[in-house]
């Protein structure tokens, strides 16, 4: 039924704790930034808090990389 390497229990808890707070400070960087930049902040800030670090290379190239073009 769960063909996890390792259940949930043998993970310790600082690595968790660690995953969660990268999670959270990825998700809070982009949504200020996608909300100084105007660009969907509430959709970007969720994206950000699912994954690390695909939300964060897409949103390099969307956002970022698409205003330096503009200028």
């Amino acid at each position: 039924m769960n063909n996890f390497r390792y259940p949930l229990e043998e993970v310790p808890l600082v690595w968790i704790v660690i995953i969660a707070v990268l999670l959270l400070i990825q998700g809070t960087w982009i949504f200020q930034d996608a909300r100084r930049r105007g660009r969907f902040p509430w959709l970007w800030g969720l994206w950000g808090i699912t994954g690390f670090p695909t939300p964060l290379i897409v949103y390099w190239f969307v956002v970022i990389r698409s205003n330096r073009r503009l200028r």
